[in-house]
Order: C-alpha cells, then structure tokens, then sequence
C-alpha cells in the first residue's frame, strides 16, 4: 500500500486521523474477528488506502466504505482495483443519515480502522441510533477499549460503558502496537467487538436510560441520590423513593452500579414521569 501512495503522491492528513494499516495477517485477523462471510454485508468507517477494504470484500457479500479525503480516490481506484462488490462513498460520514443508509445496506456489520477523533461519538450514535447492525469490530485507542469494556465501579467504567452493555456484549480481542501503523501514533490500539446480537436487556424507554445513565456519572464523587436531586430537580425524599423502587441502597454512587440496576432506575423514572416521556 505504501508505494501506490508513493507513487500517487499522497500526502496524510492529521485532521483526517489518518494512520493506516498494512499487514497482511492483521488485516485478515480483524476480518476474521468480525465473523464476515460470504453473506456479510459490512459497513466500514474510513477506508483509508483500502488495506483493510480489500481484505473484508475477499470474505464478505458486499461492503459499504465511507472516505472523507477524496485526494484518496486514484488509490483507491488502484487499491481496490477488480473488487465488484465494493463501494467507496466518498462523503463525510458524521453527516450521513443512519435510517437511510440502513434501508440501504439492510442488515449489516461494522468493521473499521478508526479515525481517532471520531471514535467515541461513532460508537455512540450507533449504541443508540442504530436498528439492523448486528455489531462493530473496530481499531481504536487502547484506553478508549478499556472504557468500552469496562467494569463497574472501576475508573474506566463512564456512560459509554452503560450505552454499550444495554445493547450488546463488549470483548477487546487483541492489542495492536502503535508501529503497526502508518504513520506511526502516538498511543497503542485495540480491536474491540460489539455484539448487538448477544447481551443487553431491555428498557422502557431508550430516553430514560440514556437520562438515568447521564445521571449516574454527572459527579462522580457525589452519590447517585444528590446526583437524582440535581439532575432532575428532585426533593430528596423523592430522591430516595425512587432509588428504593430501583432496588438501590442508600449511599451508593453511581459508577458502582451494574448497567441492569441503571435500567431498573431508568425504568423508575420513566413510569414516574421524570424522564424519557
């Protein structure tokens, strides 16, 4: 990969987050991480030369690829050269209508080498918003992969951890270091795996959990009652009330709760009325 952007004068963009992978086994392990087959249809956030482009459509039905740098296009044109079931669309992600693009790929899987300084509001938008995607297997920094798959009352354990685990399963499959890449960062990565098809549990209400979990982290050294009591501007025995309902004691702060007790609050507060409706 590295000559063919030699050889079309490519130059990387740090406001791109532009770090590349190129090694061949990597590659396949991560395609082999998400589980692609030949029924796959996988969508991938940042095509970059297209290393990673390639190997997924040698495995998958059809793939999807979003590129933000159209200096990239006769690389890729090169990189991806024979591969008739590959798309590159050549638009900013970010301002993409994830509904839309759904009816479009129907169900689908994400695989991504990452942009760094999207990394956390992607994994977001699809924790929340997404409907047909089964999962994410993506390469991102390695302490972003350990707030992924935090545990509770850990200090890694944030609001990104209790989106995720409501939804799904999160594992960090492998530590990719830093010279692996092209040009080479300034931190390690991780692969992590989101399986929105194992796990989670329900809630009343997306809003309300979303709230209830906002809540729980708004002061980390205050516990979860003055955290109801300023979040929601509640009394305190309301405050306490709802936290019995919930089944939590008195006391407790918010991050050493487990993401099922934050949807037992959550459910409390919607069917109170307080958030969500």
């Amino acid at each position: 990969m590295e000559e063919i952007l030699f050889k079309h004068g490519f130059g990387f963009k740090k406001k791109f987050g532009q770090n590349f992978l190129s090694d061949t086994n990597l590659l396949r392990a991560i395609v082999a991480d998400a589980g692609v087959t030949q029924n796959s249809t996988v969508l991938e956030i940042g095509t970059g030369a297209g290393a990673l482009t390639r190997a997924l459509a040698e495995r998958a039905k059809r793939v999807v690829s979003y590129e933000i740098d159209r200096d990239l296009k006769p690389v890729l044109q090169e990189s991806l050269a024979g591969l008739d079931n590959t798309e590159v669309v050549f638009r900013d992600f970010e301002k993409e209508d994830l509904a839309e693009l759904e009816e479009y790929l129907g169900e689908y899987s994400v695989a991504a080498n990452l942009p760094y300084y999207i990394t956390t509001p992607l994994i977001m938008r699809f924790a929340e918003e997404a409907e047909k995607c089964l999962g994410l297997t993506v390469m991102v920094q390695e302490e972003v992969a350990l707030r992924l798959a935090a545990k509770e009352n850990t200090a890694d354990y944030g609001a990104i951890t209790a989106a995720l685990a409501q939804r799904g399963t999160v594992a960090i499959l492998r530590k990719v270091p830093r010279n692996m890449f092209t040009p080479r960062p300034n931190v390690d990565s991780a692969v992590v795996k989101v399986d929105f098809t194992k796990g989670g549990f329900a809630v009343k209400s997306s809003k309300a959990y979303k709230a209830a979990v906002r809540c729980a982290f708004l002061s980390r050294r205050k516990t979860l009652e003055n955290n109801l009591v300023n979040a929601f501007r509640l009394n305190r025995e309301t405050a306490k009330e709802i936290l019995r309902a919930a089944g939590v004691e008195e006391g407790i702060r918010g991050e050493t709760l487990p993401p099922p007790i934050l949807g037992a609050l959550a459910d409390v507060l919607y069917e109170r009325g307080i958030a969500g409706n």
